[in-house]
């Protein structure tokens, strides 16, 4: 007996057989899940397994009160063994001399340096203890002060200090982004010739129409040579839009799509636009929300050695071989770009 052949199925006819329930079975089935990707929404990780009908009216209130009324009610559980305060075992008792350098292990002076180091300040002590290397004496600081010092006393709060810490900078937090983002999307659709430097850093709320409007205008547009859109949320979406910017756009100088939400498919977009791209210096793409991966890694790396005019290249390489190639890439165009200034 022959198998039939797969091919010859008819699904239309085999789905317009099922019924109601039984497509709603099968559609269940065929949900595509992936519980390891911690971060997919939970719907995304996990089948919906909610739909039992429910029992009856829940009153949260009610329930509460219940579960505290149970646990005032439950009669407290008795200690196996009951708290009594009696101390077990002898106590430690120093045996006598403990702590004493024995003779054979003490060490004479002479009279001069005895006196010398009897009279030291603590401040000339930790300049001593680094200077015979104790550096286990001191803080790393001092350390390095005392051996930086010359013919000076420098560490002037002595050894005792060893035991606080260097000083906390409070370096003062970084000013929101006050760019009105409609007015910058205005004027780069406008080609105003006195908007040069876009920066929309850290602004997270703003619509992903709207960012891809901004690459959109960024095709037309002849003034603009600094984009940043960096920790903005940017997604695939956006990728797609900054790579169909690429193949046209010929006066941006600096681009950087940093701290986003772009995956391997839209970086690899943008990395294969490059290659109509010969006005772009600068590009930084680093900590997406997910690795890159490895095909990406290499495109990025063929994408440098094929490009002339990228010097400026922000990305963490996970594979030591596009790392390398990509190094040798940028150092290549640097020093073209330096004899071209020279010459």
């Amino acid at each position: 007996m022959s198998k039939s052949d797969p091919r010859d199925i008819d699904e239309d006819a085999i789905l317009k057989g099922l019924s109601p329930e039984e497509i709603d079975q099968l559609e269940y089935e065929l949900q595509e899940m992936d519980p390891e990707n911690a971060m997919l929404p939970a719907g995304f990780r996990q089948r919906d397994q909610t739909k039992k009908t429910a029992t009856g009216a829940f009153d949260r209130d009610a329930l509460l009160d219940h579960l505290e009324k149970e646990a005032l009610e439950h009669p407290d559980r008795d200690d196996l063994v009951p708290f009594t305060g009696e101390k077990k075992g002898t106590a430690f008792v120093p045996k006598a001399g403990a702590g004493k350098i024995p003779d054979s292990e003490q060490i004479t002076l002479e009279p001069e340096l005895e006196e010398a180091l009897r009279n030291a300040s603590d401040a000339e002590m930790c300049d001593i203890a680094a200077i015979l290397g104790m550096y286990t004496l001191m803080s790393n600081k001092q350390y390095y002060d005392a051996l930086g010092g010359v013919g000076t006393i420098v560490n002037t709060e002595g050894i005792n200090s060893v035991v606080k810490p260097d000083e906390f900078k409070i370096f003062p937090e970084e000013p929101p982004n006050t760019t009105n983002v409609e007015d910058t999307l205005s004027r780069i659709q406008k080609n105003d010739s006195g908007l040069d430097d876009v920066n929309l850093n850290n602004i997270p709320d703003i619509p992903i129409p709207t960012l891809k409007g901004v690459f959109d205008a960024m095709k037309s547009n002849t003034h603009v040579q600094y984009l940043s859109i960096a920790a903005t949320r940017s997604n695939d979406p956006v990728a797609l839009a900054i790579a169909e910017m690429l193949k046209v756009n010929k006066q941006l100088i600096s681009l950087n799509i940093e701290s986003n939400f772009i995956t391997n498919e839209g970086m690899m977009a943008i990395v294969k636009a490059m290659a109509s791209n010969s006005t772009l210096a600068e590009l930084k793409i680093d900590n997406q929300r997910q690795k890159l991966g490895d095909s990406v890694e290499m495109e990025i790396a063929t994408m440098l050695e094929n490009n002339n005019s990228i010097v400026k290249f922000g990305y963490h390489f996970t594979q030591q071989g596009p790392r390398a190639r990509a190094g040798i890439a940028i150092t290549r165009n640097n020093d073209f770009i330096r004899q071209q200034r020279v010459g």
